[in-house]
């Protein structure tokens, strides 16, 4: 992965963007399909009887669940425009009386997993499989020179003009992003404001064909993958995500879930 220090690549998807909190403003508009993918919880059992030193029960068992495992506990309905904040107890980790608990959901973060995996079905979807440009938005590190510089209309010509989210682009290849451990490695050029993180965040992904988008937005917690009618149907059949059928127009925002109403504030203790 090499920064590069211009952005005339992403001109045609800025062209593309739609309204905010929509599909389309985060992936851009005029794809023949759109899937949704909500980004797995993190999930953990904690056992009474397995103490630690201070007495207090520990963790015996970590996993990940879909969002369905939540929605079914609470009572609530999946569907595409589903919200985490409708399906579970306004945004705040989950506990239930069997030991399990879940951790808030990851927004903006599409794991380098499952990232992978995805890449099978990117690769069979585009003529550019080994030509791709990644936008990392700017709040999840930039280039040390940009924070010395005094020149902001330079800055402004180096970075990708997103609507809210000015990018910082990179060039990659799809046999890059096959290997999960990317984001551990250290790109040239970039400091990572995310602890843990040393690669840039993948809010953009695209081709050279411009075949299909994977766009990640920051205050999501799914993921988008725009392109053919092929492409989204292989990704909707992969078991290995929970995924719905979406269209550019669709709103993502927390008021789009209007199957699953809004729940009561706990008192404050």
């Amino acid at each position: 992965m090499i920064l590069l220090t211009g952005a005339t690549r992403g001109a045609w998807l800025v062209e593309r963007a739609g309204r905010w909190a929509t599909v389309g403003g985060v992936a851009g508009t005029g794809f023949e399909a759109y899937a949704r993918l909500l980004h797995p919880l993190r999930a953990h059992r904690t056992d009474p009887s397995a103490l630690d030193e201070w007495g207090n029960p520990v963790d015996v068992e970590h996993t990940r669940w879909r969002w369905a495992e939540v929605a079914r506990r609470n009572g609530r309905v999946m569907h595409p425009l589903v919200q985490w904040f409708r399906i579970s107890d306004n945004e705040q980790t989950m506990d239930w009386p069997d030991g399990w608990r879940v951790d808030q959901s990851d927004e903006g973060w599409f794991d380098p997993e499952d990232l992978a995996g995805l890449t099978t079905h990117l690769r069979v979807a585009t003529r550019t499989p080994e030509d791709l440009i990644i936008g990392a938005w700017e709040g999840t590190g930039n280039p040390p020179w940009a924070e010395r510089g005094r020149n902001a209309l330079a800055r402004a010509r180096m970075q990708m003009h997103w609507p809210g989210r000015h990018m910082w682009s990179f060039s990659s290849s799809l046999s890059e992003l096959a290997d999960p451990t990317w984001a551990q490695r250290t790109v040239p050029g970039w400091e990572s404001s995310r602890p843990g993180q040393k690669g840039p965040y993948t809010s953009l992904i695209w081709p050279e064909d411009h075949a299909w988008v994977v766009a990640s937005e920051e205050d999501w917690d799914s993921t988008i993958v725009a392109g053919s009618r092929a492409l989204v149907d292989g990704v909707l059949a992969d078991d290995r995500y929970e995924a719905f059928e979406v269209h550019d127009g669709d709103d993502l925002s927390w008021d789009s879930d209007l199957l699953n109403p809004r729940q009561a504030q706990r008192p404050s203790p």
